[in-house]
């Protein structure tokens, strides 16, 4: 009797589950085309423009999986340099970028970051129009933010296509 049980209570959870599994929540970056496109069984449920990598940092192509989740991300690779006035004096700086007398590094802004392979993820940033970025997918904020909610750590990510 307590066997029968058992496999019941265990059937009982499988199926209670079951809709959550299937709910296949997945993430499609077409370089090609600029764009980010958010899937849940297989029906497009948001379309983000995108900039993606530059020439010389291009975003890496293939299958990923959302890694790691930050709602208020700081480059620490990249960002810009500022002076004891608090103008900006390099807008491209690296920590390794020379600093004026008083001034610092700020690292850059990533919002809503949803990293997917090794420091390369989506986030919200400046879309110029072309692939601009050193290697991550920037979207704008208010996309960047609606993806987040939806995204979570596990969610797939294939980037496909070109950006030249």
């Amino acid at each position: 009797m307590k066997k029968q049980l058992r496999f019941f209570i265990l059937l009982w959870l499988l199926y209670s589950i079951a809709p959550a599994i299937a709910s296949d929540l997945r993430v499609v970056i077409n370089l090609s085309q600029q764009q980010a496109y958010l899937l849940q069984d297989n029906k497009v449920i948001l379309i983000s423009p995108i900039s993606s990598g530059r020439a010389g940092w291009s975003t890496p192509r293939g299958s990923f999986h959302v890694i790691s989740r930050d709602i208020d991300h700081r480059s620490q690779s990249f960002g810009s340099v500022v002076d004891a006035a608090g103008r900006v004096v390099n807008a491209n700086a690296t920590p390794a970028s020379r600093v004026p007398a008083g001034g610092h590094f700020r690292c850059a802004p990533m919002p809503f970051y949803m990293e997917f392979s090794p420091a390369v993820g989506m986030h919200g940033g400046y879309l110029p129009g072309y692939p601009a970025s050193h290697g991550c997918v920037r979207m704008p904020g208010d996309m960047a933010a609606q993806f987040f909610r939806r995204v979570q750590i596990g969610t797939p990510v294939t980037v496909t296509g070109s950006a030249s």
